[in-house]
């Protein structure tokens, strides 16, 4: 994975400002796994990996999730960090756009979040899914008026939920990052 994709990663969670307890703890734990250099940014470190994800929101305040295909949660969008990706920023819209099939979409650059959570994911060389860790950054999204998502081939769903109104089986700490990204919107 590249040094600059990294250089980011380690900038960004070098100065943001968790708003939970639970978000800072998950920041330090990835500025962990992040001093181990580049190869923690792709899914081939084994140990754990940054990933990018996006909580997209439209102007009414309501969230877009997905049903993930082979979780059965749901959950924001997002997922691994790719080679041509240089910041987490546009790791994390390049997943929005591609999962939700939404043009236009704007994205903030500070994080609302970070989550450490154990899955089973493959280390793209065509193995067999194993046991690691996501130290997944999330971002606030926006979504433009009038916009129409497409599902794509990672979700079995994809919905708009008032954040009173959330579905269930939720991912882990989906829930967590709704309020710091409406009080951005305020």
């Amino acid at each position: 994975m590249n040094a600059e994709l990294h250089a980011d990663a380690v900038r960004v969670l070098g100065q943001w400002r968790a708003t939970t307890e639970e978000g800072d703890l998950a920041r330090k734990r990835a500025l962990e796994v992040l001093a181990e250099g580049p190869a923690a940014m792709s899914r081939a470190h084994r140990a754990g990996h940054i990933t990018a994800s996006a909580l997209v929101v439209d102007g009414d305040g309501r969230v877009l999730l997905c049903l993930h295909g082979r979780l059965g949660k749901w959950m924001q969008l997002g997922g691994h960090c790719e080679p041509g990706d240089v910041t987490l920023v546009a790791a994390a819209l390049r997943e929005a756009t591609e999962e939700s099939g939404i043009a236009g979409l704007t994205i903030d650059a500070d994080p609302i979040d970070v989550d450490v959570h154990d899955v089973r994911c493959g280390a793209g060389d065509g193995s067999p899914a194993g046991p690691s860790t996501h130290y997944d950054v999330r971002f606030l999204v926006r979504c433009p008026a009038g916009a129409t998502e497409q599902i794509s081939d990672e979700s079995a769903a994809l919905a708009w939920f008032d954040p009173g109104a959330l579905p269930s089986p939720l991912a882990s700490a989906t829930a967590r990052q709704i309020p710091p990204a409406l009080e951005r919107l305020r």
